[in-house]
């Protein structure tokens, strides 16, 4: 499991990449060595999975004559990769590099001469000098997921002993130099095979990728691949598309991505680069499907506050109010005139709304009488940081400004509601708003992956997620 993980991280790195994309990713030399330590455990697995043939024959052994042979039920025992490396092949993908590995095997071997005599025992074969290269090709399929391949493979076994137990096992030595040939020679040709398959048994996994991956009952977030990645001999960088539908429905944002590059920083594994675009796209969503809006009552508001969401206390600012509804509760219906602008700038998130407030007074049989529309124009700032494998965030008020759009009440002043909206807005709206920022969207996800040392600043138009990853299970 440990080098499935770490190769479809690779590949996951290696197969994205698009012109003005939402995301982009950077696999480091950092994140390489990582994925080195965990697939030498998996590759020595496949290796004890070897299967050696029977072997059976006739040799002539002075002054014997003929002797027939056979070694049988053989088995490894030992597996050793003192020695491997990764590496990357600039526009192609990855090549695993494995030297002076060493494979220990245990057998039978049983012999018959002179027409009647027969003997048996067992022997001990030491494979050294075991050197493997392989070059993976990363490429993308027609889903917009990765896809890899064994481009090329070469295995060579650079000595062979044997030694031999019981019986007449001195025959053996008349003529081990064949037997060692045989023996390496059945080895040599099963390793780049089981190396093959372990590749393409990676192809299911990559399947797994979170390509689309919901958010919640509104919204969906798709990582597939755009493009081709850019392998260079430092890194693999790609590209994600990074944008936000409403679920079941693909409708393009708007607007396009804005260019940017990733800094070219190496102290983490990874490196994610998310714009600005990324999150508009969200902003898009959300206020197409009519989420951004919110309808406030009394009972929102703290206990403690003197100000209640009724015409008594909004008749004091505004008199006709209290006179035409007397001793009513009230409604208010905050709503997003148009989608909220969200901008990146070094350490500061900001995001611009323009809104409605709708006031309504409640009648004895619940029907709604609006009182009167209020232009809102908010500034926000956002925090925004990295929980399990989501970015979340959060906001704070900045400033807001009302001007009248519509009365039923005839004319007031405007500003002699500033406080009562600036009330509702930071301990009723910005409130709520936090809980559902807190929940987070999903970053891509890769099998059981785990960000560790992780920080998230903020860049001009994106901001960047520097970790480090390990794999569990």
């Amino acid at each position: 499991m440990s080098l499935h993980c770490w190769l479809i991280l690779v590949v996951f790195i290696a197969v994205t990449s698009a012109v003005d994309p939402g995301v982009k990713v950077k696999l480091t030399a950092k994140g390489l060595e990582y994925g080195r330590q965990l697939g030498m455990a998996s590759i020595e697995q496949k290796l004890k999975a070897i299967k050696v043939p029977d072997i059976s024959g006739k040799q002539k052994v002075s002054p014997i004559g003929k002797v027939k042979y056979s070694l049988s039920q053989m088995k490894i025992v030992k597996v050793g990769l003192p020695k491997s490396a990764v590496d990357l092949v600039p526009g192609t993908g990855v090549k695993l590099s494995i030297a002076n590995a060493f494979i220990s095997l245990h057998g039978n071997w049983r012999v018959k001469f002179l027409r009647i005599i027969k003997n048996s025992g067992s022997f001990d074969l030491n494979v050294n000098g075991l050197t493997i290269a392989t070059s993976i090709a990363i490429k993308r399929d027609e889903t917009g997921r990765p896809t890899v391949s064994v481009v090329s493979c070469a295995a060579t076994v650079g000595s062979a002993s044997i030694k031999f137990h019981g019986g007449a096992s001195w025959l053996y030595n008349l003529f081990k130099k064949f037997i060692n040939k045989a023996l390496r020679n059945a080895m040599q040709k099963q390793i780049c095979p089981l190396v093959a398959d372990a590749v393409t048994d990676l192809n299911p996994q990559l399947k797994t990728l979170n390509v689309v991956a919901k958010v919640d009952k509104y919204a969906e977030i798709e990582y597939s691949m755009v493009s081709s990645p850019t392998v260079s001999q430092a890194s693999i960088d790609l590209s994600l598309k990074g944008e936000f539908y409403n679920i079941g429905k693909h409708q393009e944002a708007p607007f396009s991505p804005t260019a940017f590059s990733l800094p070219p920083q190496n102290n983490n594994m990874l490196y994610i680069g998310m714009s600005a675009y990324s999150v508009n796209s969200a902003a898009f969503v959300y206020n197409k499907a009519g989420a951004l809006s919110l309808y406030i009552t009394d009972d929102m508001i703290p206990k403690s506050s003197p100000i209640r969401l009724n015409t008594r206390t909004f008749g004091t600012f505004i008199p006709q109010i209290s006179k035409s509804f007397p001793g009513l509760m009230m409604k208010l219906l905050v709503k997003t005139e148009k989608t909220p602008v969200i901008t990146f700038a070094p350490k500061a998130v900001t995001t611009q709304a323009s809104c409605t407030v709708t006031a309504y007074a409640i009648q004895p049989n619940t029907t709604l009488s609006p009182l009167f529309i209020l232009n809102l124009e908010t500034s926000v700032s956002g925090q925004l940081f990295v929980s399990g494998m989501r970015v979340a965030g959060a906001v704070s008020l900045n400033k807001m400004d009302l001007t009248l759009r519509t009365s039923y009440v005839g004319e007031f002043q405007v500003r002699s509601l500033n406080t009562i909206l600036q009330m509702v807005l930071k301990v009723v709206v910005i409130p709520i708003l936090n809980v559902q920022l807190a929940k987070g969207y999903p970053l891509p996800a890769i099998g059981k992956m785990k960000l560790v040392n992780t920080q998230l600043q903020v860049l001009k138009d994106y901001m960047l997620i520097g970790t480090d990853v390990q794999f569990t299970g």
